[in-house]
């Protein structure tokens, strides 16, 4: 690690992929509680030597060699760490003084304090042992199969809608003329579709979920999986509760279209030129948010998916198993299939495209619709879109992306006095000291200016 880069880790304040730990003398028990919530979420970086706020402070130079050692027996010692983890602590010298820091990666399978499981949010570890929902969700994130795989051997065909058949092998000619699912009988089709399966580790076959929520009864998919259920809400003059609401617990083949027109009544349509073509943008959008939580959500959790619908907003919620935290740019997406199996079979009928391309068409789409504005797209356990659907939702985003005249008045102020008092400001601008402190929040923000309580400093 260089002085830069360990400078722009101090700098912020702690996240849920950095940890600051003091360990002057030794290192602490709670550090391998971090080491713990790392392993079981994104992996991060523990840096000893510093305090809270990022104020670096220094190790105890004769101790160093004996932590680094008890750090290496404790992570393979399994009554401390279970499984037993293989990591490194590395020097770095910083502004005169020694630091230690390791980086922890994310693991395959479910890690253990002290026969105690914890679990990272945010900037705090927190021991989920007792708790079953969040053990769950953790136990999904770890797992490599796929829920959509998981095989009901006591379903048949008398428990799935047939009758869609037809209406998937219209969708699937209008999206290929030729397409092979035309020649084959209904039991070919679904196995074809990887409906039916066999799991070679255990010898039972039958029909999966993903068969049950695309062509289920309404009683089979309520019985197999009792979670599943999209909310959808309009607010526009009750934000309290909702003007319309459409609670959809029907298979994924209807529940699309379903959801499709709930969006259609609820909001205006645009219409733009796309090779020659007028075609509907808002119907576009719509595909793509309908697509993502129906195609990519964990239908192993109880979270019920939502579909919110206000005056100058449209916003999608859905529970997922993620790969990484944060905001997902266009440039920089890395596409995976959450339910390979459902978004093959909406890929075959012409809901979805490739993986990936639904980011790549709201990125698009969305500036087209609402007269320059952009979708935001936030991956954790809850999967977040929202969408701007005007002019002026479009401008609120962005003015909460940039500073007003008296931030960026302020902002100046502390670049070029670090030692600003909050009493300088009032008096500057003649402004309430809550003002001065909401001005500060948005500065902090959107700049990334941490002020050292400590020191009584601005670090830029």
């Amino acid at each position: 690690m260089t002085i830069e880069e360990m400078k722009e880790l101090l700098t912020k304040d702690e996240k849920i992929t950095v940890e600051y730990k003091a360990c002057q003398n030794g290192i602490h028990d709670d550090v391998y509680e971090t080491v713990c919530s790392f392993s079981n979420r994104y992996g991060g970086y523990i840096i000893m030597g510093v305090e809270d706020g990022g104020k670096p402070i220094g190790i105890n130079k004769k101790l160093i060699k004996d932590m680094k050692k008890n750090f290496v027996n404790q992570l393979n010692n399994p009554d401390k760490m279970s499984p037993t983890l293989y990591l490194s602590i590395e020097e770095i010298e910083y502004e005169g003084m020694t630091l230690l820091w390791v980086f922890v990666p994310p693991t395959s399978t479910v890690e253990k304090c002290a026969n105690r499981i914890y679990d990272r949010n945010e900037d705090g570890d927190m021991d989920i042992t007792d708790s079953p929902i969040q053990l769950q969700n953790l136990y999904n994130r770890k797992s490599n199969t796929y829920a959509e795989r998981k095989i009901f051997p006591y379903v048949t065909t008398a428990d799935l809608r047939l009758d869609l058949l037809e209406k998937v092998r219209n969708l699937a000619k209008s999206k290929k003329p030729d397409h092979h699912w035309l020649e084959l009988s209904d039991e070919d089709l679904l196995k074809s579709a990887g409906l039916w399966e066999k799991d070679f580790s255990s010898g039972m076959e039958g029909y999966n979920l993903a068969a049950v929520l695309l062509l289920g009864k309404d009683e089979v998919i309520n019985s197999c999986c009792p979670g599943y259920v999209t909310d959808a809400l309009y607010r526009v003059e009750n934000m309290d509760r909702y003007d319309d609401r459409l609670l959809v617990t029907t298979n994924l083949i209807e529940a699309y279209d379903l959801l499709m027109e709930f969006v259609a009544k609820h909001t205006s349509d645009k219409f733009h030129l796309i090779n020659n073509v007028n075609t509907s943008v808002r119907d576009l959008i719509a595909r793509e948010v309908i697509g993502n939580i129906l195609v990519h959500r964990d239908y192993s959790s109880a979270y019920p998916a939502k579909v919110i619908i206000e005056k100058d907003w449209l916003k999608t919620e859905n529970w997922c198993i993620p790969r990484r935290h944060g905001n997902i740019m266009q440039d920089e997406f890395q596409p995976y299939p959450k339910n390979p199996i459902i978004q093959r079979f909406f890929a075959n009928i012409g809901r979805t495209d490739t993986i990936g391309s639904g980011v790549i068409n709201l990125y698009k789409y969305t500036p087209i619709f609402s007269d320059g504005g952009k979708p935001e797209l936030f991956e954790d356990d809850v999967f977040k879109i929202t969408i701007p659907l005007n002019k002026e939702a479009a401008k609120e985003a962005s003015d909460e992306k940039k500073l007003s005249d008296r931030e960026q008045a302020i902002y100046n102020l502390i670049c070029e006095n670090k030692h600003l008092t909050v009493e300088q400001v009032m008096a500057e601008f003649d402004i309430s000291r809550a003002t001065v402190f909401r001005d500060y929040a948005k500065i902090k923000k959107i700049t990334g200016a941490v002020y050292d309580k400590n020191e009584s400093v601005w670090k830029l």
